[in-house]
């Protein structure tokens, strides 16, 4: 049986390297006219479905990755690059002969906010029916991720995500959804997720966006400081549309978990937790483990595969907000999505060692 299917978003990153520019230096230099030298790109695959899919595998989750690629050179890179940690990992992207691969070019430079030009390419095109009931049917879990950045995933008011839920949901298989935040002046930020929400969050059993992005889906000021009563008006307001177990990532200040009471977790799906008290009506927050950060790449990612593969070892949630954390930790320590990922076992033991936490305070 597979443990979890992992869908959605998938592209590839291209990435100079922009390190010989001082702070600042990049940014001035960049002008219309002006040729920039600039160090050797690096490639990766990127979105939700390398990001969580592949982490997932490095946990040593049998992991099955469903995605769209275009028939292109990048497509071809993309399914290698996949197929270099496990080849059946591959089986699942779909080549597309309608449309390009989605790519990312990242402008990182030293001391400034990452930028993205970003190709939505074959990811505008992935629909309800790219997920098949003959790839469902043994599986635990099921992660859909990024459905702000695929068009029809979140066209007619989400029309394709609901569906997908709701026949994924129908089939026995715990259901879990991730965010990405919308560009305000894109179709995506202009869709009303609010209702998006409140038609899909019923079959799904396990939300986990970030603050800001589930702030902005829901209309609510996003300067808001962060407080438990904060955290606690907006769990409210998504357990009231349907969700069961909520996760809300906050950066560098933590996570957060909220769980339906007990009648509501009755279908939980094929990954329900053996102890079921545990898990509800619980609610907490717990703050980041120390380490020496080099990058955030993938961290939410990473946070969610730690987060899911805890609850296919059935641990109780204050166990799995600690392996959620720590795998996001992990992940910071190296500057790409996946490198920084040690295994299960191996991030038991760090957990276990006595692990720091960082300081952190909320009202």
């Amino acid at each position: 049986m597979t443990d979890a299917i992992i869908a959605g978003h998938l592209c590839l990153d291209i990435i100079p390297d922009l390190s010989a520019h001082a702070a600042g230096q990049f940014d001035a230099a960049f002008q219309p006219g002006r040729l920039v030298h600039v160090g050797a790109a690096s490639t990766s695959t990127g979105g939700a479905v390398s990001n969580t899919g592949l982490a997932l595998h490095r946990l040593g989750i049998e992991t099955r990755l469903l995605a769209r690629v275009g028939a292109d050179q990048f497509g071809r890179i993309i399914k290698q690059m996949v197929a270099e940690h496990a080849a059946a990992l591959a089986d699942g992207i779909v080549t597309s002969t309608k449309t390009n691969t989605s790519y990312s070019i990242v402008i990182s430079p030293s001391g400034s906010d990452r930028r993205f030009l970003h190709h939505p390419g074959a990811n505008d095109d992935f629909c309800a029916d790219d997920v098949r009931d003959e790839d469902l049917r043994e599986a635990r879990l099921f992660h859909f991720g990024y459905p702000p950045l695929m068009a029809r995933m979140f066209a007619d008011n989400g029309s394709q995500l609901t569906e997908m839920f709701r026949r994924v949901k129908s089939l026995g298989l715990t259901t879990s959804l991730d965010m990405a935040f919308p560009d305000a002046d894109s179709a995506a930020g202009h869709a009303d997720w609010r209702i998006i929400l409140r038609n899909t969050l019923p079959h799904v059993d396990i939300f986990l966006p970030s603050l800001d992005e589930i702030l902005f889906m829901l209309g609510r000021n996003m300067k808001t400081p962060l407080s438990a009563q904060l955290l606690t008006e907006v769990s409210n307001e998504l357990l009231v549309m349907g969700a069961r177990i909520i996760v809300l990532k906050l950066g560098e200040r933590g996570l957060y978990l909220r769980v339906a009471p007990f009648d509501v977790l009755q279908n939980l799906g094929r990954a329900c937790p053996s102890l079921l008290t545990t898990w509800a009506s619980f609610e907490a927050w717990s703050p980041c483990f120390q380490v020496d950060m080099v990058g955030t790449t993938g961290a939410g990612d990473a946070t969610i595969a730690g987060f899911l593969t805890a609850l296919l070892h059935d641990l109780p949630p204050g166990e799995a907000m600690n392996a959620a954390l720590a795998v996001g930790a992990c992940n910071v320590e190296a500057p790409d999505a996946l490198s920084g990922i040690r295994s299960w076992w191996d991030t038991l033991r760090r957990i276990n060692s006595g692990w720091a936490r960082r300081v952190s305070f909320m009202r």
